[in-house]
C-alpha cells in the first residue's frame, strides 16, 4: 500500500494548479521521447506552449502574470543559455526551459533549474558509464571548462555540434527537474 503513495502525493501535487502542471507536464514527457527518439525537442512543441504560457498567465494574473512569465522564462536563458555557448547544451534545451519558466515563473524556474541540473548530472554519468565513456566525458568537461576559463566562449572542440561528441539528450533532466519543483513551491 506505502508503495505507491508517491503517486498520491503527485497527482495531490499535480491537482494544487492543474492550468499550469498538467500542460507542463504533457510537454516536458513529449519532449522527453522525442530527445531520446531523435536528440532534437521540436519547435512545434516548443513556442505555442511558450506563448500559451504567456497568455495563461495574463488571464489568470493580469499584467503582473505576463511579467512573471517573462521574467521565468528569462532566469532559464540567463542561466541556461550560458551553457549553449559554451556550447554545452542545445538551443532546444535552452527554449523548452524557458517555456516551462513562462508557465511557473521566476522563482519556481530557478528551482527547477537546480533540480534540472542534478537530475541531468546523474543521467549523463549513469548514460556514460553504462555506454562506456566515462572517461571521455570528464575529459570533455575538463576541456569545457578549461575553454571557460581562457575566455573561450565556444571550443570548437568542445560543442555539441562536433560529430565526434556524444549527444546526450537533456529533455529527461529537464523533465525531472521540473516536476521535481512542483513538490517544493
Amino acid at each position: 500500500m506505502h508503495s505507491f503513495g508517491w503517486l498520491a502525493n503527485l497527482a495531490a501535487v499535480l491537482s494544487e494548479h492543474p492550468w499550469i502542471s498538467w500542460p507542463t507536464l504533457l510537454v516536458v514527457s513529449v519532449a522527453t521521447v522525442t530527445d531520446l527518439l531523435s536528440r532534437r525537442i521540436p519547435n512545434w512543441l516548443v513556442f505555442p506552449y511558450w506563448l500559451a504560457g504567456i497568455v495563461v498567465s495574463g488571464v489568470l494574473f493580469g499584467w503582473h502574470g505576463v511579467l512573471q512569465s517573462f521574467e521565468g522564462a528569462g532566469v532559464a536563458i540567463g542561466i541556461f543559455g550560458v551553457f549553449f555557448l559554451l556550447g554545452g547544451m542545445g538551443a532546444g534545451d535552452v527554449k523548452l526551459c524557458a517555456a516551462v519558466g513562462a508557465w511557473i515563473g521566476p522563482w519556481q524556474t530557478l528551482l527547477a533549474l537546480i533540480f534540472t541540473a542534478l537530475a541531468g548530472g546523474v543521467i549523463v554519468i549513469v548514460w556514460a558509464a553504462f555506454g562506456g565513456f566515462l572517461s571521455e566525458l570528464f575529459k570533455g568537461t575538463g576541456d569545457l571548462m578549461a575553454g571557460w576559463k581562457r575566455g573561450a566562449i565556444r571550443d570548437p572542440e568542445a560543442t555539441i555540434e562536433n560529430p565526434k561528441r556524444r549527444k546526450i539528450p537533456y529533455a529527461p533532466a529537464i523533465a525531472v527537474g521540473t516536476l521535481f519543483s512542483f513538490f517544493v513551491r
